[in-house]
């Protein structure tokens, strides 16, 4: 059966905030991201991939945190109504590794976003950024697709290999959440 693509696309009324977001959940995963923080687009980039949606994702420049938390809050807006269409899962969960980094990713669309980590990449930087702004992007991506997130980190220590396993699972299980169900669940 061949189900009609889903592509929502918007953007940020707001004059600080500036970002525009495309999402095609039923895409090949190619991405074109430009957030203003490189450690944040090439994550993106695999989320796309590992999710197989294509995503457009520009924030205008300014401070680093308010990018990754605008383009948190439009990815999670994006994503909120292909997660609730009538037939599809609305939840997934996936174990990826990157090198020797193992992340667990589980997720749900739920009435109250919630974040769950036990990821601790305060002190890391990575790419002059400090790496914790990944837990705000993560935050804010919960809050506006309405989430309940689980993020656990099983093993690893870089925190590069870190992020980019945490972003793979993300991308497999929203990935999950997404598709059609193939029977009455």
């Amino acid at each position: 059966m061949r189900y009609a693509r889903r592509t929502v696309t918007t953007a940020d009324p707001a004059e600080e905030a500036r970002t525009q977001v495309r999402v095609n959940v039923d895409g090949p995963g190619g991405a074109n991201v430009a957030t203003g923080v490189p450690v944040l687009d090439h994550l993106l980039v695999l989320l796309a991939a590992y999710a197989a949606f294509d995503l457009a994702l520009e924030v205008a420049p300014g401070n680093a945190e308010e990018e990754v938390r605008a383009a948190g809050r439009a990815l999670g807006e994006a994503l909120a109504k292909p997660l609730r269409e009538d037939g599809v899962r609305g939840h997934g969960s996936a174990v990826v590794p990157s090198a020797e980094a193992l992340a667990h990713v589980a997720l749900e669309a739920s009435d109250e976003p919630l974040l769950v980590s036990h990821v601790d990449l305060s002190e890391a930087r990575l790419g002059g950024v400090s790496t914790d702004i990944v837990a705000a992007f993560l935050r804010e991506l919960s809050n506006g697709a309405s989430l309940t997130l689980h993020v656990r980190l099983l093993d690893g220590s870089d925190a590069h290999h870190v992020l980019e396993a945490i972003f793979k699972a993300l991308g497999t299980a929203l990935a999950q959440a997404c598709r059609p169900r193939a029977r009455k669940e």
